[in-house]
């Protein structure tokens, strides 16, 4: 069973910083890909930040030099940085994985946090 669980989110003014964790945990025997993802109410899921195994980061172009993604492959946690917060920047933020498990060495699959809330007031 593998699981991702995000903590970090909550309610901060315009202009303000906050800082998202997801810890992977689980039969896990590598984690490829782990992305942030988000999704305002009445909008799509849209991708914020993506991560790959080799250290590479690309970002949404609505995030970029705001916020800043980081990856600990031995602690199997992704974090987020948001600095300079939007009010459009409000929605659930969800991390994403791509993992083999020690039961599947050779099989990819993806997985989904439980979403944290992100409100930014104006």
């Amino acid at each position: 069973q593998v699981q991702l669980v995000e903590s970090g989110g909550g309610l901060v003014q315009a202009g303000g910083s906050l800082r998202l964790s997801c810890a992977v945990s689980g039969s896990i025997f590598a984690i490829k890909a782990m992305s942030w993802y988000r999704q305002a109410p009445g909008k799509q899921r849209e991708l914020v930040a993506a991560t790959s195994s080799s250290g590479s980061v690309n970002y949404a172009d609505s995030v970029k030099g705001r916020f800043t993604a980081s990856r600990d492959n031995a602690k199997k946690t992704v974090d987020l940085q948001m600095n300079s917060l939007k009010p459009e920047d409000t929605a659930v933020y969800y991390c994403y994985g791509v993992a083999t498990t020690t039961q599947a060495r050779g099989i990819n699959r993806a997985y989904w946090g439980q979403g944290t809330q992100v409100t930014v007031s104006s």
